[in-house]
């Protein structure tokens, strides 16, 4: 697929603009710093890498024997289809459908956000209603259809009622999202949410602190900006979260290179 001329670009970006500033009262994602889970964060890596099982945490039996298929996993199609049997953690208990992913699978950039909502949960798809068309028209502002890029979250099952993702669940998810990674092997990952980013970066550190540059997750580069929800309740964010793309579209076009460690 070509991307959009210049023309389509700034239609989007216009569009969205006005979208952004006539919303209100939208739903709120961003979270409190979690402690706990970025204390464990550097374990749940290790498992995902490894195959091994974050000390303490209540993952099922199966964990262990699923780790290897895992990575294992030739293609995106074999991999989803163990997400749908998975029992790794209790979340496979309450979902309705498990929310694997979509996109291409030779996606230039990779969308992540933090679990599946209850519109996520009822379709099987990542990022639909408002938050989703609204990731769409800032996707479509730098000249990158939905259907051009990768789009999954941490979790691939909604957490009940929408609560906060336990240490363990991300654990558990973790390899799903390196194998994802692996198999599409993107040039650059958009981190969308304080707890996508803060989970990716291995931090605790604020959003605002990690926003404008370059980060690694399993040497993946990675941008953190604004959850598209968040932007539906506070339009003040609209231009950071634009500016954060713009970093985004200059390495696609081989004219960014802000890199930056996390400590």
């Amino acid at each position: 697929m070509n991307p959009p001329d210049a023309g389509a670009r700034a239609l989007a970006q216009a569009f969205l603009e006005q979208t952004l500033s006539a919303e209100g009262n939208a739903l709120m994602l961003e979270h409190a710093t979690r402690e706990e889970v970025v204390r464990r964060l550097a374990s749940a890596g290790r498992a995902a890498r490894g195959g091994a099982v974050t000390p303490g945490a209540r993952t099922s039996p199966d964990a262990a024997a699923t780790g290897p298929k895992i990575a294992e996993a030739p293609d995106l199609e074999t991999l989803a289809a163990l997400v749908a049997s998975c029992s790794r953690c209790t979340l496979h208990e309450s979902r309705k459908n498990p929310v694997f992913g979509e996109g291409a699978a030779d996606a230039r950039v990779v969308c992540v956000g933090e679990a599946p909502g209850a519109r996520e949960d009822e379709t099987g798809r990542p990022f639909v209603g408002r938050a989703g068309h609204l990731l769409d028209r800032l996707l479509m502002s730098i000249g990158l259809p939905r259907t051009s890029v990768y789009i999954c979250n941490v979790l691939k099952s909604r957490p009940p009622r929408n609560r906060d993702p336990l240490p363990e669940e991300v654990a558990a998810c973790a390899p799903y999202l390196l194998r994802q990674l692996a198999l599409i092997e993107p040039e650059v990952i958009i981190a969308f949410g304080a707890f996508a980013a803060r989970t990716l970066l291995e931090t605790k550190s604020a959003l605002g602190r990690l926003r404008g540059t370059v980060h690694r997750y399993s040497g993946y580069p990675v941008v953190a900006t604004y959850h598209p929800a968040a932007l539906l309740r506070n339009p003040a964010w609209i231009r950071p979260t634009w500016e954060d793309l713009q970093i985004v579209r200059g390495m696609l076009d081989g004219v960014e290179d802000r890199e930056a460690r996390i400590g």
